[in-house]
């Protein structure tokens, strides 16, 4: 199965994103044929600064390497670096009706959190689905909460199909295996905009004021406490075993057990998690001759695949 997700370089990543969607995004490339993009016209729709991000675009690459894609195994390329893609938007937009686009709920979503509207943000999925049509794609990891997206890519789909040619593969969407929302450490979701999250190679130093800062309840330490219902212990089961996990819940609701004994091996237990990555990381960082080459010969392969999609397209169409 060819499955397809892009990454939007929007900032830095943090433990929400890696347990939330980018550890099954590599466990599916083990068995599939993956295609992974870096979502950089994407990320033009919130106006970043131009040094911004290019710097952003190498993080991303430099963060899905050292984290475990197999740039022999899965092709991984810049959005911009297959023109294809726009060329096709072009063509999907004047079959996409404009109903369709104003149902889109993360257009009303992405505007309610601040973000000045735009025109790209508004076709934002006509984009989104040149970058699945372009490549037959069979599956698209998603979040439940991202369903909608597939939903229209496959309207847009169906619209092209219908009025031209059987030409595109409709995709199905491949809903992640769910993890339990990963708190912030304001113990809302995790999230950038919230400006609460831990990130995956931020310095050690940062990392731990971090997690000793997690908000926490002020039942006191002598109680017993609810586990299910404390941030630190959410976090605590991202990275810790059974045997561990069950013994901080009995300690837990037998009270005597301080969150600052518990934040502390988390910490611990976070660095262990992610220190072959940070190294991996490190290296990398000292070869961006590498990473570079990485995504040059991803373009490389990725572009025949959208060029005779896209030509396919043009005849249909009369061009």
């Amino acid at each position: 199965m060819r499955v397809l997700s892009g990454i939007q370089p929007s900032g830095k990543l943090h433990i929400g994103n890696y347990f939330g969607a980018i550890r099954q995004h590599l466990k599916l490339q083990a068995e599939n044929e993956a295609f992974y993009f870096i979502a950089d016209y994407h990320a033009l729709t919130s106006g970043p600064k131009p040094e911004q991000l290019s710097q952003r675009i190498i993080d991303v690459a430099l963060d899905y390497l050292a984290l475990g894609l197999e740039p022999e195994k899965t092709v991984f390329w810049r959005q911009s670096d297959v023109p294809e893609i726009t060329e096709l938007t072009w063509i999907l937009s004047c079959v996409t009706p404009m109903g369709l686009l104003q149902r889109c709920t993360s257009y009303k979503d992405k505007v309610a959190q601040g973000i000045s509207p735009n025109h790209g943000l508004f076709a934002y999925p006509v984009l989104q689905a040149a970058d699945i049509l372009a490549f037959h794609s069979n599956l698209v990891p998603v979040g439940a909460d991202q369903k909608q997206h597939i939903e229209v890519t496959r309207d847009i789909a169906g619209y092209f199909n219908n009025t031209y040619a059987e030409l595109l593969t409709l995709p199905e969407e491949y809903i992640i295996e769910s993890v339990a929302i990963v708190p912030g450490v304001d113990g809302r979701k995790m999230s950038k905009s919230y400006d609460n999250t831990i990130g995956i190679f931020e310095p050690e130093k940062s990392m731990k004021k971090k997690v000793m800062g997690i908000v926490t309840d002020s039942t006191p330490v002598e109680d017993p406490k609810d586990p299910d219902k404390c941030n630190v212990f959410a976090l605590l089961k991202l990275v810790a075993d059974e045997d561990e996990l069950n013994e901080w819940r009995g300690r837990y609701e037998s009270g005597g057990t301080g969150d600052g004994e518990v934040k502390k091996r988390l910490l611990q237990l976070l660095l262990e998690y992610f220190e072959p990555y940070r190294a991996k990381r490190n290296e990398l960082e000292n070869n961006l001759d590498y990473v570079q080459e990485v995504l040059k010969k991803g373009a490389d392969r990725a572009r025949p695949v959208a060029h005779k999609t896209f030509e396919d397209v043009r005849k249909a169409v009369g061009l």
